[in-house]
């Protein structure tokens, strides 16, 4: 797959030094997949979801962090939306601003 934007996890990593290496995998084994449906997500990432128009969160890190993607299985292309932790998650969910990302 393509990823864009690998500075989206350069910039968060530097804020949060801990989530360095989980992210470094996280775009590794992205990079190296071909997925062409969620099912195929889920068969390298088992605690991703699907939360519609074409975005899924990842858990990272021991579901220390949420990592948000727009896929297009189409043109073999993730666009990440955001990178965030749990805790601020929880709270762009609960007040509905998730929707925009």
């Amino acid at each position: 797959m393509v990823v864009f934007s690998l500075g989206t996890i350069h910039e968060f990593a530097r804020e949060y030094p801990p989530s360095t290496g989980p992210l470094n995998d996280w775009y590794s084994k992205t990079k190296k997949a071909n997925w062409s449906n969620f099912t195929e997500i889920k068969q390298v990432f088992n605690s991703c979801d699907s939360i519609g128009k074409d975005r899924f969160v990842f858990n990272i890190g021991g579901n220390n962090y949420r990592l948000i993607a727009v896929i297009h299985f189409n043109i073999r292309t993730v666009y990440i939306r955001g990178i965030m932790t749990h805790k601020e998650y929880d709270r762009l969910n609960k007040d509905g601003t998730l929707t925009t990302i």
